[in-house]
């Protein structure tokens, strides 16, 4: 019998991994921030509502006002449960505030304190400061062992703990200047929204890896990992913040450094295949169209003869219709998702382990019954949920089940902020596409190439290899910034041979 360890809290999802309910790649933070706008932090609870998908283990909000000066609070569990109580609300006033949700990693598992949960703060000499941070740094070992041994106390696990000390150690007289210090101490991928108290702060790494976004709210601003989290607060969305930039808010206005030497940008293409909510836009694209596209790509990459497509919910939904569109296969919703099966529902015993997905989700039999049926997914990890979910659709009554994926082979590891497996761990990893199938036992299973995907993303051309305009590196292994850590950890980098 496998042993069951106790989450460390009720938000821990080890159990829901175990048991094959969350196969799926996480997004580990979302951040939001607000300027110049009453009661900042409550529109900070709304924007951290919309970026939820981002991370649903916890959430933290810090907010300045005059005459309180910095308040925060940081819990455990849902956005919605924990930053719609007015009685939390009202100790967190002021026109300025800051917020991060944040999705825990598969290796820290069991380990989460409160106070790994973000905004960090700091009091610095010129006044304090807070820090949201989305992204991972591949340096934080060595940097956490340099500021150890100069003295720093870390109160934390989290690596973007490091940018807080780092900003102390900063000879800088003014924390934009300090931040632009630290900063080019970081290797990895970071978004980061800042404040201290009279400045909201915006910074994108060189590389523009993971996304942020600026928009108007009223006389106000707002800093967003996503549009979609403008879009609850009735903001207007300006602009991206450009890979490399800072932006600085204080008093209306908005100056913009370029703190950084500039490199070729290599934004998450990832984000329009799964992390992103499908209302978003990113780099001027609606993330709802880019799915459709990479359906409608991978139809005439991999047609089937089949009666129906239907997609493996939510994240498959738009490229199964435009998988639909294209090859002219009627679309359905074979399979219903259970919307009420919160973090939240009861430590599963053996017995529950064992029922799967169906506690997630439900086929609809009589759509199923007697047909060759396309299942159109975002992607496959380690294969667990696929299976459960083929033994579904046979025990439904389906004659013929097909997968296709909406993302190229995940073969590779991610380091630049979401919580992907060992490699190990990961199918395609040690399986040929052929040899995936054979383990899942469909019919047939086909993934989206690299150079379908990079068309249906807007690269006419496909993929340049010499110089690729995304980060693929989980389906490449092609790693644009070296992760230094954990090649020091034992990771190898992808060979010649590979």
């Amino acid at each position: 019998m496998r042993a069951q360890l106790p989450p460390a809290h009720p938000f821990d999802t080890s159990h829901l991994r175990d048991a094959g309910l969350d196969d799926k790649l996480h997004e580990e933070c979302g951040v939001f921030g607000v300027s110049g706008v009453a009661d900042a932090a409550n529109f900070v609870a709304l924007g951290l509502h919309a970026l939820q998908h981002r991370g649903q283990e916890a959430g933290g909000i810090v907010a300045y006002h005059p005459d309180h000066g910095f308040t925060s609070a940081r819990r455990f569990g849902y956005v919605r449960d924990n930053f719609t109580k007015q009685s939390l609300m009202e100790t967190l006033p002021g026109a300025l505030a800051i917020g991060h949700v944040r999705y825990s990693t598969a290796g820290s598992k069991g380990t989460s304190q409160i106070r790994d949960v973000q905004p960090f703060f700091g009091e610095f000499s010129m006044g304090g400061a807070a820090i949201a941070h989305n992204g991972n740094i591949v340096n934080a070992d060595a940097l956490r062992r340099e500021l150890i041994g100069a003295g720093s106390i870390f109160q934390s696990a989290s690596d973007s703990e490091c940018i807080i000390h780092l900003m102390a150690r900063s000879l800088q007289r003014r924390v934009p200047e300090r931040m632009q210090d630290a900063l080019r101490r970081v290797e990895g991928a970071f978004s980061i929204v800042a404040m201290t108290r009279t400045k909201l702060i915006g910074v994108r790494d060189p590389l523009g890896v993971r996304p942020l976004v600026l928009g108007r709210l009223g006389d106000g601003y707002a800093l967003a990992s996503e549009t979609c989290a403008l879009d609850i607060c009735g903001a207007e969305f300006l602009r991206e913040i450009e890979p490399g930039e800072m932006v600085v808010i204080e008093d209306g206005e908005i100056a913009s450094h370029r703190p950084f030497a500039p490199r070729k940008p290599r934004f998450c293409i990832f984000e329009h295949v799964y992390f992103s909510r499908p209302d978003s836009i990113l780099g001027g694209r609606s993330v709802y169209e880019t799915r459709r596209d990479i359906g409608v790509e991978l139809a005439r990459e991999a047609p089937v003869d089949a009666d129906l497509v239907c997609p493996v919910p939510d994240s498959g939904t738009p490229a199964a219709i435009g998988f639909s569109q294209e090859s002219g296969i009627p679309y359905g919703m074979g399979i219903i998702r259970n919307q009420y099966m919160g973090r939240t529902f009861i430590e599963p015993t053996e017995q529950i382990r064992n029922m799967g997905v169906r506690l997630k989700l439900n086929v609809n039999r009589a759509l199923i019954r007697g047909k060759r049926v396309v299942l159109v997914d975002d992607s496959v990890v380690r294969g667990t949920t696929s299976i459960k979910i083929r033994e579904m659709i046979l025990d439904a009554g389906a004659k013929e089940v097909h997968f296709r994926i909406a993302s190229p082979p995940t073969a590779w590891p991610c380091f630049y902020g979401v919580d992907t497996p060992e490699r190990e761990k990961l199918l395609a990893a040690s399986m040929s596409e052929d040899e995936m199938c054979q383990h899942l036992g469909v019919d047939s299973l086909r993934f989206i190439s690299l150079d379908g995907l990079y068309r249906a993303v807007g690269e006419a051309d496909g993929r340049d290899a010499k110089s690729p305009q995304y980060c693929d590196a989980c389906f490449s292994g092609d790693y644009p910034v070296t992760p230094s850590d954990r090649i020091e950890q034992g990771f190898q980098m992808k060979t010649a041979a590979e």
